[in-house]
Parts: C-alpha cells; structure tokens; sequence
C-alpha cells in the first residue's frame, strides 16, 4: 500500500541540522505515526512521503518554507522582570505561555540580563533547513475515527 490520503503511515526518523548536527530521532523510540493529508507533519515533509511504501529508506531536505516557515525578528521581544509576576524566575530555555493576536503562543526565554528578559515566540527550528534521514516502517488505511479526529490513535500516534 502506498501512503497517501486518508492512510496512516508509520516512520522512523533523523532530522539533522545543516551542519549534521542530530536535532531528534525516533530511532530509540517506537516510530511516529501520522494521518496522511492531515498536516500533522511538516509539509515538505509529507509531499515526500506521498507514494512511499513499508521499507521504503529516503532523504529529504525540507526549506524553512516547507518546514516551520522562516524566522520572524518581531517575534522576538525584551520585557521587563515585573512582566513574570506570579511565575517562577525566568532563567535562558525556560519555556511560558504568552498571549498573541491570535490567542495563546509558547515563548522561550532566551536571554536574562539585569531586569530585562528576551523571549522568543519562534518555532526553535524556523528559518532553519531541515534534513531527514526516513524509514517507513508500516502503511495502513486509516480508521473512521482517526479520520473524524484528523490524527492517528494509538500506538506511535496521539491519544496513547
């Protein structure tokens, strides 16, 4: 069977930086399983696993454009302290829930310095290329309710 929409494929994965850097890999964790057509993955991503089947081994490069889109310097802000009332201390990598436009967005901390406090609302890997080294490991039609809920349930999937 060949992955397409409305089956579920399952995966093993590397993604590497441009320098070859591992960022993550399931390799020591069962594979990661996702709806087809969904966009429950990055869309470069998905556009290379269409038409794959169980075996299959690839690489794919995913541009920021097709990954987790580019970096946004106005996502990027420096608050006072007096902003953190109420939460623990912020300290570089501690991550916070903040309020955008468009409703909740999760911000990193990424520099304390004196009383101010430089916070990130940017995917981690925006603006970044992304490499995949993939194995798929299972193809499947998906079921009526996975289907419903427009994600995979159980094993490798949402919903453990």
């Amino acid at each position: 069977m060949q992955i397409a929409d409305r089956t579920v494929a399952s995966f093993h994965y590397t993604l590497t930086n441009e320098g070859g850097d591992v960022i993550d890999t399931s390799r020591e964790r069962e594979p990661l399983a996702y709806l087809h057509g969904a966009g429950n993955i990055v869309p470069g991503l998905e556009k290379a696993m269409a038409g794959r089947t169980e075996g299959d081994t690839f690489k794919v490069e995913v541009t920021p454009d097709e990954g987790y889109g580019p970096r946004h310097d106005e996502l990027v802000q420096t608050l006072p302290k007096s902003s953190f009332q109420g939460a623990p201390e912020p300290k570089p990598g501690m991550q916070f829930q903040g309020q955008g436009p468009q409703g909740p967005v999760m911000v990193v901390v990424t520099e304390v310095e004196g009383d101010q406090v430089t916070i990130d609302g940017n995917h981690p890997l925006a603006g970044k290329t992304l490499n995949f080294d993939i194995e798929v490991t299972e193809v499947r039609s998906a079921n009526e309710e996975e289907l419903t809920h427009g994600h995979v349930h159980g094993a490798g999937g949402e919903h453990e």
